[in-house]
């Protein structure tokens, strides 16, 4: 009777009840700034704070396209990207809440009450990738050519992607996942889980997402939903491995990677941290997490009812560059 009535006062308030919300990223006091450092010289940190990954311990780096030329190995964390990872379709919660189509509910993502066989709860949602050079717009690392440079775009739209919503079809983009559906696969993402919680992720294991859970299927579906922060978590690693898999991100990280950025498939998990800007920007010491870490210690506060049930996220990228 009583779940009768929360489904008949959710139909007769769904106007509300499917209200966009968020907000914009004020680039001043929603970045942790922090989560820049460490910046590193010919091997050699020359800022202090922050956890790395290891960079080439040389020098001197050489460039040879498009001319032989000499430069010097440096590497830092560039904050590149903007995810949305909502219920609402269409909802752009990085940019304030602004939904650009209504056109139907189905599509809309959703979280189950947990009432299966198994009692395990489930949930679906929709994800906007943006392109966010946030450091070239501010001029904070002037005339620096391992910057990344252009305009806020929103690169990706899971609204228009038929793989999305269907584990099925995804099977095309992602038919490696048959071979990580089974315990003994899944079992050993908790050595991954270890790596990502003492330092960084696991390379090897990039059917894992640490604590998380699995990667695959590249789909908005969240098989073991243990709260909105970790679904939302997951859904952002699995949103970046699929924009790897689709040719749409690249390795920035690494020595291959000082010269040019190029299309790396499969995804490198030690290249990026997850920061937190919505429903509240995680800003203090250490607010930019490794993908999988855990959250157990950080996401208390962070799902709020109604207006703090979509995220936004800040991804920071590792950088390694000849500077020439």
């Amino acid at each position: 009777m009583i779940k009768c009535i929360l489904i008949l006062f959710m139909l007769i308030f769904s106007d509300s009840y499917c209200k966009c919300v968020g907000r914009f990223v004020n680039p001043i006091s929603d970045i942790c700034w922090s989560c820049l450092f460490p910046i590193t010289i010919c091997g050699m940190r020359v800022s202090s704070g922050g956890e790395d990954t290891s960079n080439p311990r040389k020098l001197v780096c050489k460039c040879e396209i498009p001319v032989l030329r000499f430069g010097l190995p440096i590497s830092f964390w560039e904050p590149a990207r903007l995810i949305d990872v909502t219920r609402i379709k269409f909802c752009l919660v990085n940019m304030g809440g602004l939904q650009i189509g209504r056109d139907s509910v189905r599509g809309h993502g959703d979280i189950s009450s947990g009432e299966t066989t198994s009692g395990i709860k489930r949930s679906f949602y929709q994800v906007h990738y943006y392109k966010y050079p946030v450091l070239f717009w501010l001029e904070l690392l002037t005339e620096f050519v391992c910057m990344e440079k252009g305009q806020l775009d929103i690169a990706y739209i899971t609204e228009f992607d038929p793989l999305w919503n269907d584990d099925e079809t995804a099977f095309v983009l992602n038919p490696e996942a048959v071979l990580f559906g089974n315990p003994v696969a899944q079992a050993a993402c908790a050595a991954d889980a270890v790596a990502a919680t003492a330092h960084f992720p696991l390379n090897a294991m990039f059917w894992c997402a640490g604590c998380q859970g699995g990667i695959y299927p590249f789909t908005g579906h969240v098989p073991y939903h243990v709260g909105a922060v970790q679904a939302s978590l997951l859904i952002t690693t699995k949103m970046l491995a699929k924009m790897h898999r689709e040719g749409l991100a690249e390795g920035t990280s690494g020595e291959e990677a000082m010269c040019k950025t190029s299309p790396k498939l499969v995804i490198n998990k030690s290249q990026y941290k997850q920061q937190m800007t919505y429903p509240s920007a995680t800003t203090g010491r250490g607010g930019c997490k490794p993908l999988g870490r855990t959250s157990v210690h950080w996401e208390a506060g962070k799902e709020k009812p109604y207006t703090g049930e979509d995220f936004g996220y800040l991804i920071w990228r590792k950088r390694n560059c000849c500077l020439l």
